[in-house]
């Protein structure tokens, strides 16, 4: 394992070796001056337009060939892989979730939360209560670039600019039409996806006064189930380490034939399989439990999926019309389907076994002592639905996104004023693996099944009342709304030895309303076991205004300056017409510096203050059941509260309305060298410190300690049994303190060669700190920097991306290098086959390293098209013996490697 590990190390230092000596060669073989656009525009960051250049602020940006060349087919596929983001949201999360397949963006692992997505420099309405945006309401065909915003930017936008800014710019200004069409194939089988794109645009701007564009896309992504992969197949994973064979088992007490748990009056529980107890083994799909060698264990990750099937429809539409010669009228639409569904293993459910039932006479009684059968109180079943099927979580989510607005000259002045309406809604349903609630206890009561029995043993007629007794129908809506108007105006206002200072103000208001509704069938318990989802109708709304000065002091020294004031109103809680928590305020200032002493060399730095305001289920949330934890022994001893061995728990959250603002203090330092126009090299230290983090106490705090958190533990009575047991409150506080530090860092250089031009691209971020606080601490420090950590992430190291590209006339060819630095794995615990007992440890999950390639070929002006590999020496993820974060799939982390290994794929396009 070490040779194998030291090899690969090697493999990518000379990997790297080789693009930065092709960097460094290419910046020494030619030399040639640039010239600047001379067309003002408005850069991410700021609020004043001017002739764009490399500023103060660090702004990553991805062209629409650059995006190409990634070979990405969705904007979640684009950013995630960005060596800046760390600590995003997956499309594998939406597998044993409601999420819907919701995908985000998180610059330097400071959370997603911490993340502004703008469209066309606009604000769009997140998924749930809080700020994230969810990446699948970007239309992708009508991206023209993309620029990344890695410092802080809470002093123009307001709240949740903390970590930076994602701004995608759409295409304008286009005539004629686009055709694109892609295929890929990943090589293992499973996951095909196929997509198609129609662009046109007609009206040239500054010729005919007016252009209006259109973009549709729709996109099909098919399955890929963990059984169609070696590393993601089992959850009862044997596995060897420093030469001794192992087992992690993170198979589930839920099974079919069903465990049984039996209390009694004076005498301590006892948990057993029926069916183990009778055939001394357990059926297919099961194991003796490691645990508990009397009860089975269901291998559930042989029913998961790795990618749901999905199927996004988007459309985009942008018109610009010039009243004159100062006023342009604009106009954005983007609408999107998003259409999920998600499937998991069959539903576990606890199931009461009457005393006076054939079950409890033929299943339980004959394994009882006769002591135990005299003092039986009750008896339960850990019983796993698996001739109902896979659950199936349907999850349709529709993106509107509008914006009306003006941009013109008055005065000197450059204005540009906008109403923006846009709103995320899912309609999330059932469509497979559940059950109607009277059904299922009339098929218990008559004893149409057996509970008991191995799955697909069931009768003829039981198959047919088991389909009759399926749900399908809508359990939830929810939608997020936000509306508001914004306006922002710049001018230049006074000479300075270096150029015309600028000024730059701005006001903006906006409302948020979150709604969800249970569905009548959730609310009239019509679904065993199912807790009803509450109910929510919150609204509120936030002004901010603000003020920028740019001040070139001399011709290579720039300041600048901006400061903005937000204050943010209670929450109307719509449902009992009251109003929550107070109203906050918050204030934050960007202080930044660049300084060029010469044509080829700038440096920058910059400083401020940034804040995040509460969401609005985090002040306003009654307590509500979110789940279940994982699994735990009984916190607090007790006859009657406590479920038998290692259990699953009632998990409860509730709101805080004395919540505050987070807040941070942050600062960036760089460079930028660039001593030919086929070379530059540049570098960006920066700085996050954040105060009053939202955060709560972890389940692994509260359970490893329950009496220091007694507080945290309630009673609560499980839905489908009536039976009470603790559970645990996941309360939010303003407690939580965390450091990010780290170093963007890039490379790009180009040469000419007697068949073509080569050009490298070399880029990375290096983090030097990823530090938190303990949840419910303020000074108990903890870092997840190149191990797993204690909020189910990882904080990375170093994540690379190289990639050289050869054009030559029609043919352009690329090879990238995709590269994560290894981590400390999660703790975990596993049984050691040689000693028969039980070990904790954390393995050293080595680095992951793939490679892609691309040709593209231009038959002609008109007709494009790209072939590439990713993965192309079919790297597979190494092992993560991780229990939490990224879903259920065990054996690896979905979210940090490739599940769909070496994949080929095809797109076309034609222009006319």
């Amino acid at each position: 394992m070490k040779f194998k590990e030291k090899a690969v190390v090697q493999s990518v230092r000379l990997a790297l070796g080789v693009f930065t000596g092709t960097l460094l060669l290419t910046g020494l073989a030619q030399a040639q001056e640039a010239t600047d656009a001379v067309q003002k525009v408005e850069i991410t960051g700021s609020s004043i337009k001017r002739i764009y250049k490399e500023g103060a602020l660090p702004v990553q940006q991805l062209t629409k060939e650059a995006i190409a060349r990634t070979g990405a087919t969705t904007v979640a596929d684009l950013i995630q892989k960005l060596p800046a983001m760390q600590g995003f949201s997956s499309t594998t999360t939406a597998v044993g979730t409601n999420s819907g397949g919701n995908v985000s963006a998180s610059i330097h692992n400071i959370g997603d939360a911490y993340t502004l997505v703008l469209l066309n420099g606009r604000r769009v309405a997140p998924q749930g209560s809080g700020s994230a945006v969810n990446l699948n309401a970007i239309p992708m065909s009508a991206v023209e670039r993309v620029e990344i915003l890695t410092d802080g930017a809470s002093a123009i936008y307001g709240s949740d600019a903390i970590a930076g800014v994602v701004n995608f710019i759409l295409k304008k200004n286009e005539q004629g039409g686009t055709i694109e069409a892609g295929y890929s194939y990943p090589q293992e089988g499973g996951a095909q996806s196929y997509n198609a794109s129609l662009t046109y645009g007609f009206g040239n701007f500054e010729q005919d006064r007016f252009n209006v564009l259109a973009s549709y896309r729709h996109d099909d992504q098919q399955q890929l189930k963990a059984t169609d992969r070696d590393f993601a197949k089992t959850a009862y994973l044997p596995f060897t380490r420093n030469g001794t064979n192992y087992i992690f088992d993170r198979t589930s007490g839920s099974t079919a034939p069903a465990n049984v748990s039996v209390a009694f009056n004076g005498l301590a529980g006892i948990t057993f399989n029926p069916y183990l107890k009778k055939n001394g083994s357990c059926p297919t799909q099961h194991f003796v439990s490691l645990n508990n060698p009397a009860t089975c264990a269901y291998d559930f990750a042989t029913a998961l999926e790795i990618i749901p099937v999905a199927k996004r429809d988007s459309l985009f539409t942008t018109a610009r019309f010039k009243l004159n010669n100062e006023w342009t009228l604009f106009s954005d639409i983007a609408l999107s389907r998003y259409d999920l569904i998600a499937r998991i293993a069959p539903n576990p459910v606890p199931v009461t076994v009457d005393k006076t039932s054939g079950y409890y006479r033929d299943n339980v009684l004959p394994y009882l002592t006769p002591e135990q059968a005299a003092a039986v109180k009750s008896v339960s079943a850990s019983y796993r639905m698996a001739d109902w099927g896979t659950r199936d979580s349907n999850t349709i989510t529709d993106s509107k996104h509008f914006v009306a607005g003006a941009d013109g000259e008055v005065a000197g002045w450059s204005l540009n004023t906008a109403f923006t309406y846009s709103k995320n809604a899912i309609d999330e349903k059932y469509v497979g693996g559940y059950v109607l609630d009277k059904q299922f206890r009339d098929m218990l009561a008559s004893r149409s099944f057996d509970p008991f029995a191995p799955m697909g043993q069931q009768t003829a007629a039981t198959q047919q009342l088991i389909k009759s007794s399926l749900f399908n129908g809508s359990i939830r809506t929810a939608s997020t709304t936000l509306k508001g108007v914004d306006a922002r105006a710049s001018k230049e206002v006074f000479a300075l030895p270096g150029g015309n200072a600028s000024v730059g103000v701005g006001a903006d208001y906006r409302q948020y309303a979150y709604v969800q509704t249970p569905s009548d069938a959730a609310k009239n318990g019509m679904v065993y076991n199912l807790a009803t989802p509450p109910a929510y109708d919150m609204t509120r709304s936030a002004y901010g205004v603000f003020t920028e000065l740019l001040a070139p002091v001399t011709d290579k020294v720039e300041l600048s300056a901006a400061a903005r004031y937000d204050q943010y109103t209670s929450i109307d809680n719509g449902i009992n017409n009251t109003k929550v928590g107070e109203g906050k305020s918050a204030a934050t200032y960007k202080l930044s510096i660049r300084y060029q002493p010469t044509h080829s060399l700038l440096l920058r730095a910059s400083a401020g203050t940034g804040f995040k305001a509460p969401s609005m289920l985090d002040i306003a949330q009654p307590l509500v059941s979110a789940g279940v934890t994982n699994q735990w022994p009984c916190p607090i001893p007790s006859a009657d509260l406590c479920k038998p061995g290692v259990a699953q728990y009632d998990r409860l959250t509730g709101g805080n309305d004395k919540l505050k603002p987070e807040k941070s203090t942050q600062f960036s330092i760089g460079f930028r060298l660039e001593p030919s126009a086929d070379f530059s090299i540049g570098m960006d230290l920066w700085d996050v410190q954040m105060k009053d983090q939202i955060s709560s106490i972890s389940q692994q705090l509260a359970f490893g300690d329950p009496v220091k958190y007694r507080d945290l533990f309630t009673v609560s009575k499980e839905v489908a049994t009536g039976n009470s047991y603790w559970a645990y409150k996941d309360l939010s506080v303003n407690i939580g303190r965390s450091h990010n530090r780290g170093i963007d860092w890039d490379m790009t250089g180009r040469t000419k060669l007697g068949f073509g031009t080569l050009t490298g691209v070399l880029s990375g971020t290096y983090m030097m700190k990823s530090d938190f606080t303990k949840p419910g601490s303020d000074s108990e420090w903890d870092t997840d920097l190149g191990k797993f950590g204690i909020f189910n992430n990882v904080g990375f190291r170093n994540i690379i991306t190289a990639t050289a590209t050869l054009e030559t006339g029609a043919f352009t060819n690329s090879l990238s290098l995709n590269y994560r630095s290894g981590y400390l794995d999660a703790e975990a615990t596993a049984r050691n086959l040689t000693t028969g007992k039980d070990e904790t440890f954390r393995m050293q999950v080595p680095s992951y390293t793939t490679f892609d390639w691309q040709g593209r070929y231009n038959y002609s002006k008109a007709v494009e098209l790209r072939a590439g590999i990713k993965n192309l020496f079919n790297t597979t993820p190494p092992m993560s013996l991780r229990s939490a974060g990224g879903g259920q799939h065990v054996g690896y982390d979905p979210r940090y490697t490739d599940s769909l290994l070496r994949t080929i794929y095809v797109t076309g396009k034609y222009k006319f």
